[in-house]
């Protein structure tokens, strides 16, 4: 209330109170006038949305403030129905929804797709048509999506296998199990190497070009076998047993004097020399494999025997198989000096024995000397000899 404006007495009409008792200001934009021109001017430009002039909404002119509210219904609106939409009105409506989800879901899927990891270019809209270059990206892409998700699963499942308490027990139980096979079957992966592997230990002067040739070599006995590139000591006097021959056969090859086939180079009779074609890996001796390519020879190859500074020459006349036990495949009389070399086979086994027989060409075989008598053990108690026990015989016995 003004005190400017009320007078002493009374006689001024009581203003009509708002809603929480204050008088209400037709300047303020919340009164019934204010409110009635807003509506007016929203109904003005329904009806030029919906038809333009032919609209006959009423039209309720602001009240002045000496006139005070009226009674007006804000939502009373008088205009013309609108006309159907036609046909093109439809089309150009359905179309402009198909281009918002075209260009919608294209962003999206352009988001989705991975980076090309061969070429940098996409195709342009003036080239929509993908070429044969960009569908063996699309190939290659493919593929290499392919390669890095298995990737990704095997390094995930290694990673959760290394983190498991079983790995260690597993790793260790598989190491354990890989150097137990190691050890039991070295020989055999070794003699298969060394078989196409020469020894390398052969001297070139060594190599006799005219066999009938008589030469002068030094006193120690050697044994030499060009073809398959061997030159190795001889060691005489050993006994027959096991023992005995292993431990000769790791400074050469050992004299197996039995017998009927006893004697030595340059006497009548059968001179039998043992080697190894496969022994263990971490047994004694430098010569584990020196015959490893024994079986190479054939029947018509030559091979020396130095013996007491004497070189004597013996061709290849037979070679087979036997048991271990077939010693009386080394006794049968002759009256020609032989050689008789024994190793094991198959490579890497003690299965059976590979017998090469050779006689005696230089010097003049019948100049040779008798084969001495009652020399070596007997024949029925010996048996040729052959690799040293494997891993598990020594632990179980052969």
């Amino acid at each position: 209330m003004n005190p400017d404006t009320r007078s002493p007495g009374g006689d001024v009409p009581d203003q009509p109170q708002g809603p929480h008792g204050s008088t209400p200001n037709p300047t303020q934009g919340n009164s019934p006038v204010h409110q009635e021109a807003a509506a007016n001017v929203i109904r003005g430009q329904i009806d030029a949305l919906y038809g333009g002039g032919g609209s006959t909404a009423k039209v309720v002119e602001p009240a002045t403030p000496q006139q005070g509210p009226q009674d007006v219904n804000p939502y009373h609106r008088q205009h013309q129905a609108h006309p159907l939409p036609q046909a093109e009105q439809w089309k150009e409506y359905h179309s402009a929804w198909q281009q918002y989800y075209q260009k919608y879901y294209e962003h999206y899927y352009t988001q989705q797709t991975p980076q090309s990891h061969y070429f940098g270019k996409q195709n342009t809209a003036a080239d929509p048509t993908p070429s044969t270059a960009e569908e063996e990206v699309s190939k290659d892409e493919a593929l290499y999506e392919l390669r890095q998700k298995l990737l990704g699963k095997v390094q995930h499942s290694a990673k959760k296998i290394r983190k498991s308490r079983h790995f260690v027990p597993i790793l260790a139980a598989t190491l354990v199990m890989f150097a137990f096979l190691f050890i039991q079957f070295n020989r055999n992966v070794i003699a298969s190497v060394q078989a196409y592997v020469a020894p390398g230990s052969l001297d070139p002067q060594n190599i006799v070009i005219d066999p009938s040739a008589e030469l002068t070599v030094s006193p120690e006995p050697r044994l030499i076998i060009p073809k398959i590139n061997v030159d190795v000591p001889v060691v005489y006097g050993v006994g027959t047993d096991e023992a005995s021959q292993l431990k000769a056969m790791e400074k050469g090859v050992a004299h197996f004097a039995i017998p009927g086939a006893n004697s030595r180079p340059g006497e009548v009779g059968n001179t039998v020399l043992s080697g190894h074609s496969s022994n263990d890996l971490f047994d004694q001796g430098e010569y584990k494999f020196i015959f490893a390519q024994l079986e190479k020879l054939q029947v018509g190859d030559t091979l020396y025997a130095n013996y007491e500074s004497t070189r004597y020459t013996y061709v290849i006349t037979k070679k087979e198989v036997v048991r271990p036990t077939e010693v009386n495949k080394l006794v049968y009389p002759t009256d020609k000096p032989v050689m008789t070399l024994i190793t094991c086979t198959p490579l890497g086994t003690a299965i059976d024995r590979l017998l090469v027989t050779a006689e005696q060409v230089s010097p003049d075989p019948t100049e040779a000397a008798p084969a001495p008598a009652g020399s070596g053990q007997g024949a029925s108690e010996a048996a040729m000899p052959g690799n040293a026990p494997t891993f598990l015989e020594r632990l179980f016995g052969r």
